[in-house]
């Protein structure tokens, strides 16, 4: 079986969770070289990864390639639960509320599929129900609770690079000033034969892509050590129409993560106070039982403030193979905005479907000759 080098840039959740995917395979011989500026154990406003809460709380439209995505991705983090302890992924009761006056903002956009009582997933999850009417909260019009999972990505991300590790996979740091000069950092010192793109927000500033379809959508949060006891998540907030609610937490003694807010186009890297205020605030009000002895936000134990840019893209993932300026094959799997985890495993499933669509087509076309 011939060698098939590949280089895969990035090492967000999308990029290792391709890069073990294919590193797993037995169709053909990959080897694999993981180019990044930024690895687990970095804390960096580049990098969004670490900073995501992270769990599964399906966004995507009925028909869309994120619903096809994320409906792949369930399974596997189910599996993972169950099989794996050590990547530090488990299992949360949900609950989800739903504002009417929510429609059309940023954040009830973003959760429109989300708090729908007919959602496409509701058969995907466990123990997915409607919560009767007389349970919501005075200013909610839906709820809904199921069983989800909740992510440590303190241990989940470098569970995926060891796993890498373990398959072979080469971890190189990088700065790329565009895709294909990836090209000769092969490991191996020949040229790789297809370049995956999981750079995020980078694939704004690379010089031979810059999809101007992709912006950041900062999100703050405060991570605690008090334990709420289920994960929830409202449509949105009364203090501004890009400020949602959310409480998780995460698996093997990861803190609980509060959040947050969708807002779009900012940079901004430092965490504002006055937001992580509302922020803790709300979240008591939602869920007592952070507090449960005084009631008072004071009593929550603040481990720290974060702020991470979600990579999103106008028009969702971008998931493709084309020809890159150099003549190379590549492929885009970039776009994944707040929903990277949750769709990741479908994401690099089907990378691996358009990589190995490419090597078939190179088997044809040496067939004919």
């Amino acid at each position: 079986m011939s060698e098939v080098r590949i280089v895969v840039v990035g090492a967000g959740v999308i990029g290792l969770t391709t890069a073990l995917t294919l590193a797993r395979s037995r169709k053909h011989n990959y080897t694999i070289t993981v180019l990044s500026k930024h690895m687990p154990g970095d804390y960096d406003i580049e990098y969004a990864s670490p900073w995501a809460g992270a769990n599964y709380l399906p966004v995507g439209t009925r028909g869309s390639l994120l619903q096809k995505l994320e409906q792949a991705t369930w399974p596997e983090l189910e599996r993972i639960v169950k099989e794996v302890p050590e990547a530090g992924v488990h299992f949360q009761e949900t609950i989800v509320y739903g504002r009417k006056k929510d429609e059309g903002t940023p954040t009830g956009e973003w959760f429109r599929e989300l708090v729908r009582e007919d959602a496409w997933w509701r058969d995907v999850v466990p123990n997915f129900r409607i919560l009767p009417r007389s349970s919501l909260p005075p200013d909610c019009s839906t709820g809904t609770s199921f069983t989800s999972v909740c992510i440590n990505t303190a241990i989940y991300l470098p569970w995926l690079l060891g796993q890498c590790l373990k398959h072979g996979v080469v971890f190189q740091r990088a700065i790329l000033p565009s895709l294909s000069s990836a090209r000769t950092l092969h490991h191996s010192g020949k040229p790789a034969h297809i370049i995956i793109n999981c750079t995020g927000l980078g694939a704004l500033t690379l010089a031979d892509v810059k999809d101007t379809n992709v912006y950041p959508a900062r999100g703050q949060i405060v991570l605690v050590r008090n334990a709420p006891g289920a994960m929830y998540t409202v449509s949105g907030t009364d203090d501004g129409a890009d400020e949602a609610t959310y409480v998780m937490q995460r698996a093997a003694g990861g803190g609980t993560i509060l959040g947050g807010c969708l807002q779009a186009g900012s940079w901004e890297s430092a965490p504002d106070p006055n937001l992580a205020n509302r922020i803790m605030q709300r979240s008591v009000e939602l869920c007592p039982a952070l507090v449960p002895r005084t009631g008072k936000v004071t009593e929550l134990s603040v481990v720290r403030h974060g702020v991470g840019l979600r990579p999103m893209r106008k028009g969702g993932p971008r998931v493709e193979r084309e020809r890159g300026v150099d003549g190379g094959w590549v492929v885009h799997q970039y776009g994944h905005g707040g929903y990277g985890y949750q769709s990741s495993w479908g994401s690099a499933w089907e990378a691996e479907r358009l990589v190995e669509g490419i090597l078939g087509e190179g088997e044809r076309e040496r067939a004919k000759l």
